[in-house]
């Protein structure tokens, strides 16, 4: 669920025109369907495996970091091959790197739903995001070229419909999977789709490519992926053995020093997959700055909501597939209405007041205790706040972020917006990951600590930690001393997920002075070419 909303920018990408031929009316509807398709399978495994991991922790005996590396490896090679992801489909083929990503995550999906433990389903889904990186900007970019100005427009609107139904049904379609068969089948049900992909896109679809590209940037997707990588294994590690452990020093040491030099390769090349010129604008950087607050913020908000519901609040996995579901809806009927607020108040207002409510939803997040009651008025309330608030800030993100540049670089600008979303998505679940096991930990030995164990059994629960909100009781405790610790494990975990919620509300508050700070006023604008 931490990908439920769709990225910003998403849209900005399509709109920004693309260089091919325009396709026939007959010709665009099998366009649509490949690439609705085609996106549907990255969206889908990027939102709803979150639903699973409470049955795959189970099944597999993955601890609570296997199951953070398991949207931690998708994630990392997705955002950071995202851009490298587009450019080779603007070299050697739109249509051809969009099939190649179909058939390379479809091939991950049996892995994964094959996967026998934990580290295969991780390295399983590692080649998922490889996949991703290719699939995704190569489905916009189909889109982009295959239409002209004049049905553009409509094609986007068909788009976003099936988008907008696959936020909605695929979390429950999820769930549903996980109650009646079984957790694999939220990865084998992308053969299908993705069987009718490869067949519609080899026959039906056109090939299309930017004769005018630049040169591929293979040293800045290497040092993004090995930066990013580096910083979030220190991250997971350190949750279990501490920031001072030489293996978590060296990683966040080596992840910093090759982003640091993502940054000089960027300054210094020709042709820089993330050209630092664009920065000069400053909606663009103001933009940019807001997105990796409120999306780190939502990423690891998502990311942790399931967990919560199932495992101490005991909903189904159906159920907790559901519960986001206002909000999406919100976003859907609200969204053509408050994108325009841009256009009559300035960018300013909308990406201030949008945050601002976004804060109080995931404020409300963080009070119902552990079965504290029913949905509806529990966490229904923060739903529908959290839904308003992304209703107010999304488009209008998204409209800021295409303003900002001239309008030949909209499209990169958009990608890399769109970029920047899913760098703080996988940065959130890494860090809040880290500030769980920090709370969790110390709440479990105050709520355990009068319960009289012995030596032996305060080790064994202290070892079943790492579990967090899956944790057992040890073994031989009289039945009301483990109803007792079970009782503990809900406390301790809400405990965290409390501070974890408002860390997130306070970036998400956090990005509402960004905007204030950074993002022009109506009058201003600040365009680079």
């Amino acid at each position: 669920m931490s990908n439920i909303i769709r990225q910003p920018c998403d849209e900005g990408v399509l709109r920004s025109g693309g260089t091919g031929s325009p396709c026939t009316p007959r010709v665009g509807m099998w366009v649509l369907t490949a690439t609705i398709l085609g996106s549907s399978m990255g969206f889908i495994d990027g939102s709803v495996v979150n639903v699973a991991l409470p049955a795959i922790q189970q099944e597999l005996g993955a601890t609570a970091v296997d199951a953070l590396w398991i949207v931690e490896s998708y994630a990392l090679f997705l955002a950071a091959l995202l851009l490298l992801g587009g450019s080779l489909g603007d070299h050697f083929g739109r249509r051809r790197i969009f099939a190649a990503g179909v058939g390379l995550f479809a091939l991950a999906s049996v892995w994964c739903g094959l996967a026998p433990d934990p580290g295969q389903l991780i390295l399983a889904r590692a080649v998922q995001g490889v996949g991703g990186a290719m699939l995704i900007p190569g489905s916009l970019a189909i889109i982009s070229a295959s239409f002209d100005e004049n049905r553009r427009g409509k094609a986007i609107g068909t788009w976003a419909a099936f988008s907008g139904m696959t936020s909605v049904l695929g979390p429950v379609l999820g769930g549903y999977l996980v109650d009646t068969l079984s957790w694999r089948w939220v990865f084998l049900i992308n053969i299908p789709l993705a069987a009718a992909v490869l067949i519609i896109t080899l026959t039906r679809v056109p090939e299309s490519r930017d004769e005018a590209a630049g040169r591929l940037d293979p040293w800045g997707a290497v040092l993004a992926t090995v930066g990013l990588g580096g910083l979030v294994f220190g991250l997971l590690e350190a949750s279990t053995l501490g920031f001072t452990a030489p293996v978590v020093v060296a990683s966040l040491l080596a992840g910093s020093a090759a982003l640091t030099g993502f940054v000089i390769v960027q300054h210094r090349i020709r042709e820089p997959m993330m050209p630092l010129s664009l920065f000069r604008s400053r909606n663009f950087t103001g933009a940019n700055v807001f997105t990796l607050l409120l999306y780190f913020a939502l990423g690891g908000a998502l990311y942790l909501l399931p967990f919560n519901l199932i495992q101490v609040q005991d909903y189904s996995a159906t159920a907790a597939g559901a519960a986001f579901i206002p909000a999406i809806v919100l976003m859907f009927f609200l969204s053509r209405y408050t994108g325009a607020l841009t256009d009559r108040f300035g960018a300013k207002l909308p990406l201030v007041t949008g945050p601002a409510l976004a804060a109080v939803g995931f404020g409300l997040f963080a009070v119902p205790g552990a079965g504290s009651g029913s949905y509806w008025t529990t966490f229904f309330p923060a739903v529908v706040v959290l839904g308003l608030g992304l209703s107010i800030l999304v488009p209008n993100l998204t409209t800021v972020a295409l303003n900002s540049v001239s309008g030949q670089r909209s499209g990169l600008a958009s990608g890399i917006n769109n970029a920047f979303s899913r760098v703080a998505s996988l940065l959130a679940v890494a860090v809040l990951g880290v500030l769980m096991f920090a709370v969790f930990s110390p709440a479990l030995d105050a709520q355990t600590e009068r319960l009289g164990l012995s030596a032996a059994q305060q080790a064994e629960l202290e070892a079943a930690k790492v579990d967090l909100g899956a944790t057992q009781s040890p073994a031989g405790v009289p039945p009301e001393t483990a109803a007792a610790i079970e009782q503990a494990v809900d406390e301790a975990y809400v405990a965290g997920f409390r501070v974890s919620m408002l860390v997130c509300s306070g970036l998400a508050l956090a990005s509402a002075v960004s905007a204030a700070l950074l993002i022009e006023g109506k009058r201003k604008v600040s365009k680079r070419p």
